[in-house]
């Protein structure tokens, strides 16, 4: 229904953000990152998900499509609502996000309250197995980076191709930003981040 939001920041609090759009206040939950973001009284744009439950309609703002990708992806893994999401992506971003579930990094998910172990663990052996399938699914063979992951083989640069397609990337797009980086030498994380800086750029 709502794609997103354009207007001035009318109110900021920890994890709520107001946009003011032509005189009508949208509130929007929103992770900290997001927030942190923003600034009073500035224009801003937000991409958004309406969650609707029972008689509950609510709004989720995010700062850029990885954000609301990986919201997206968690809050179809059973168990984890959209409170839980906004939660883990409060302290950790869509990069580090998609890394930890590749990596298996149960740690970082259980950094943002109200996260246990055992959900942490749900989120990653679901998302990761998603990933897998859809990877198959598209007929992907260059770079294996699911099926090296599952073998306990996967180098810095296939664990940044497959967090790369959790942000909702395809494996074609993920190799093609990939091109002219020093990937043998960039640990896994900076790679996410250089070759998301030139998917931005597109």
């Amino acid at each position: 229904m709502f794609y997103y939001l354009e207007g001035t920041v009318a109110l900021l609090q920890q994890g709520l953000v107001v946009i003011d759009c032509g005189g009508v206040g949208y509130a929007c939950h929103a992770s900290q990152n997001t927030v942190g973001s923003l600034k009073m009284g500035a224009r801003a744009k937000l991409l958004t998900h309406l969650n609707v439950r029972e008689d509950i309609f609510e709004l989720y703002g995010f700062s850029d499509e990885e954000e609301r990708s990986c919201f997206e992806m968690m809050i179809g893994v059973s168990g984890v609502g959209p409170k839980a999401a906004l939660s883990i992506l409060s302290v950790a971003p869509p990069d580090r996000l998609a890394l930890s579930i590749i990596t298996g990094d149960e740690k970082l998910l259980t950094q943002a309250p109200g996260i246990g172990k055992k959900i942490a663990q749900r989120i990653i052996l679901e998302l990761r197995d998603k990933m897998s399938k859809e990877q198959l699914e598209a007929g992907a063979s260059a770079v294996p980076a699911a099926q090296a992951f599952a073998a306990g083989g996967a180098n810095h640069t296939q664990e940044a191709v497959a967090a790369l397609m959790v942000l909702g990337y395809s494996q074609a797009e993920a190799l093609a930003a990939m091109k002219g980086l020093d990937t043998a030498h960039m640990e896994a994380d900076e790679i996410i981040r250089q070759s998301l800086k030139k998917l931005a750029a597109q």
